[in-house]
């Protein structure tokens, strides 16, 4: 099994279970050391505010409705990008086996993951759907960023300058905790690790804070 799926023809779907072994292992890393690459990715990705049940969806059209139906909406994107890594080296290697065993051969390398590619989307979402569900409560519930502003969020990991963001950790409506890359408003600000920030703005996936009025700092 281990030689077949090592076979040149196979590159694309051993590659993709490879990058999803590792992300599994920095998000074991990451909960041991108070840092959640899922977090990050969720922030970094545009805030998708679309409403499938509306008769015109506008600018988002066909593209917001495929995002939608990927469960972007339900599930943070690690999530769905798991889904996807899983299918799609799962779907590959069932393809190439069956093409083997039937034919005598297998497809070449770009063109097999080309046609994977629109083969795994059902499996896409059914996958994101299960881990959706299996997940615990806080790490499912999607929220638009740009909700963040205006709320506190604590530095979990390194200190925040100016151009020199650090992790912090906010809690949304919903009591749920996310994790924000975090730079001072104002580029005399120092924050170290412990500080308490008040988001004022957002720039990408990049948030800005200033001192918390309502709490004492550790370091400002």
């Amino acid at each position: 099994m281990i030689t077949f799926m090592l076979e040149p023809a196979n590159l694309p779907f051993a590659v993709a279970l490879a990058i999803m072994v590792f992300i599994a292992v920095i998000e074991g890393v990451g909960a041991l050391l108070g840092f959640a690459l899922s977090g990050l990715l969720d922030n970094l990705m545009p805030d998708l505010d679309i409403d499938v049940d509306a008769p015109d969806v506008g600018d988002h059209g066909a593209f917001g409705e495929f995002l939608t139906w990927l469960r972007l909406r339900e599930v943070p994107v690690i999530i769905v990008l798991i889904a996807f890594l899983t299918s799609f080296a799962i779907t590959g290697f069932v393809m190439q086996q069956l093409l083997q065993a039937m034919f005598g051969f297998m497809l070449p390398a770009m063109i097999a993951a080309g046609i994977t590619v629109f083969l795994c989307l059902p499996g896409v979402r059914a996958f994101a759907g299960v881990l959706g569900k299996i997940m615990p409560k806080d790490e499912t519930e999607a929220v638009g960023v740009d909700s963040f502003i205006g709320r506190t969020v604590v530095l979990t990991l390194g200190t925040a300058s100016a151009g020199e963001p650090a992790q912090g950790k906010l809690k949304d409506e919903h009591g749920q905790s996310h994790y924000l890359m975090v730079e001072p408003d104002l580029a005399a600000d120092i924050f170290t690790q412990g500080s308490s920030l008040l988001i004022v703005r957002r720039k990408g996936g990049v948030f800005f804070g200033i001192k918390d009025p309502n709490t004492d700092p550790i370091n400002s």
